[in-house]
């Protein structure tokens, strides 16, 4: 039973700058010649405050204002020679602009409306597809070059997932780790149609073939809001980390961690320990309240 006050008490505030723990991390992995995923972990306020990136060419913005939100996301390339890296790239630095330029994402548009923040979302995934598809029709090379998307943007109290292919979020409340996602695969669409079990589809060539991509031949982004709370831990991740860690070591993992960084570097040498055979791209965050 909890003590009176206590749910008002972990809400009362947002946390301070120095309360978010996070930590970003992406690896080729042992097989792979070129690592095609690319990641971004950031502060919103009037400009964009940059804490780690994978992203070559973006600067850092000194002495920014209050903080309005904070922005994370995993894209996964998918695309032939370097393609697919070109793909993920464009897909972060798209959308961090549209997020930073769209005067409906933070100067007009209520966070607390969801259906008009789902949108916002959703128009800055559509804005990214169109520019990759824009750009294989101006260049033959980029023909077919595609990305998964999944972006966490946390407006105290509240939290939005938008994602567009198989890169995953989970989020751990307590002991209980949960996968907010949804696969967008046809394995994962023939288990929704009844086709085949979930433990069937996960070894069959359809579990890693996208059914929606930024750039690709069908796009469905996909908005889903969370309450935010002290203490929960968050994870996004390409799906060079699932294809190697279940579900129950993740859990293990982020329910010991001592701090994101260390949370992601073992999660990573778990990943590498079992064949490492494709790109790794892992995020963790977590608010740890110190008064």
């Amino acid at each position: 039973m909890s003590a009176p006050g206590r749910t008002a008490m972990a809400t009362d505030r947002k946390p301070r700058d120095d309360e978010i723990d996070v930590y970003g991390l992406t690896h080729q992995g042992k097989v792979r010649q070129s690592n095609q995923d690319h990641f971004l972990i950031c502060s919103l306020s009037r400009q964009v405050q940059v804490h780690q990136t994978s992203l070559p060419d973006i600067g850092q913005v000194a002495g920014a204002a209050e903080r309005l939100a904070f922005l994370a996301m995993v894209a996964d390339g998918v695309g032939g020679g370097n393609m697919g890296g070109e793909a993920s790239r464009l897909a972060v630095e798209h959308i961090t602009a549209f997020v930073l330029q769209s005067v409906h994402a933070y100067y007009t548009a209520d966070p607390h409306d969801d259906a008009a923040f789902a949108r916002v979302l959703e128009e800055a995934a559509m804005q990214a597809h169109a520019d990759l598809l824009e750009r294989g029709q101006n260049d033959p090379d980029a023909r077919g070059m595609a990305t998964t998307l999944t972006l966490w943007i946390g407006v105290w109290p509240r939290a939005y997932l938008l994602q567009v292919g198989d890169s995953r979020c989970y989020v751990l409340r307590g002991r209980e780790l949960t996968q907010i996602s949804r696969d967008q695969t046809m394995a994962q669409e023939l288990v929704d149609a009844g086709v085949m079990k979930r433990s069937e589809a996960d070894r069959t060539k359809w579990a890693h073939v996208l059914s929606s991509a930024i750039g690709g031949p069908q796009t469905a982004p996909v908005v889903v809001r969370l309450d935010q709370a002290w203490n929960q831990v968050g994870l996004l991740c390409s799906d060079g980390l699932t294809k190697h860690v279940t579900d129950e070591r993740i859990r293990e993992r982020l329910r010991t961690m001592s701090s994101a960084k260390q949370a992601c570097e073992a999660l990573l040498e778990d990943a590498l320990a079992d064949g490492g055979t494709d790109n790794i791209t892992i995020l963790i965050g977590r608010t740890v309240r110190k008064d």
